[in-house]
């Protein structure tokens, strides 16, 4: 029965989550704890048992189908609340600056999606978007990363490795982590659960390398040169709902 207990002990963590309205993290759950009940269901031999889990997994997959349609319509683009075009070049646009103000106490879930996350500056930049997580959202529970996922031929475990350091330091920091590959991710977007979406043409990693690299710009990004591109922050309209 441990399996059982445990998908049932994950089925009511994600009610919970999505009666407070952290339904990133419900979906989560939901989906963790309706694969785990289905394989004891899979096994149990009591024709009347498996047809009352059956009764219940539907409910729960109910729930879930609601859940998502909730995130998509949350992801769905209102109205633009700032526009900001970066030349090639420019300097003075660190994370904080470009879109800090938007995210607060009432982020309680963060949802990144960035394709590209398989190089020691790209760690980095995720770290440092997540130390602006952790000033500006005390209450942030949930954390969602979906990437490529990336196969190095000399150390194949690399990206695994570091993703897991940083998912493990999160969670002792009483943050939920979840991470997701889906291979033919393209869009860079950053959905916050306060109604905010923060789109960057190249995401994350817009910034040139410090060069030389014991310059100003090394530590504080609001001096490192920039790449081109545009960042666009977008309230939805569902937000207050």
């Amino acid at each position: 029965m441990s399996s059982a207990l445990n998908a049932k002990e994950l089925l009511i963590r994600a009610v919970e989550c999505d009666q407070v309205g952290r339904i990133l993290e419900a979906q989560t759950l939901y989906t963790e704890g309706i694969g785990q009940l289905m394989q004891f269901v899979n096994g149990e031999p009591d024709e009347a048992k498996r047809k009352g889990f059956l009764t219940r997994i539907k409910e729960y997959m109910d729930r879930a189908d609601a859940i998502k349609a909730r995130i998509n319509g949350k992801l769905m683009l209102g109205e633009v609340v700032s526009h900001v075009s970066i030349d090639e070049n420019d300097t003075g646009f660190d994370y904080d600056q470009l879109f800090g103000k938007y995210m607060d106490d009432k982020t309680v879930e963060i949802m990144l999606e960035e394709p590209y996350m398989t190089q020691n500056y790209q760690y980095q930049n995720l770290i440092r978007f997540l130390e602006l997580a952790a000033t500006n959202c005390p209450n942030l529970k949930y954390f969602r990363l979906i990437t490529k996922e990336y196969k190095d031929a000399k150390n194949p475990d690399q990206q695994e490795t570091n993703l897991g350091q940083i998912k493990g330091d999160l969670e002792r920091r009483n943050v939920t982590v979840c991470i997701k590959y889906e291979d033919s991710l393209h869009d860079r977007k950053i959905y916050l659960s306060n109604g905010y979406i923060i789109k960057i043409g190249r995401g994350l990693h817009f910034y040139k390398p410090a060069n030389p690299m014991y310059s100003i710009g090394l530590v504080n990004y609001k001096f490192r040169k920039c790449l081109q591109t545009d960042v666009d922050i977008w309230r939805n309209s569902s937000a207050a709902s």
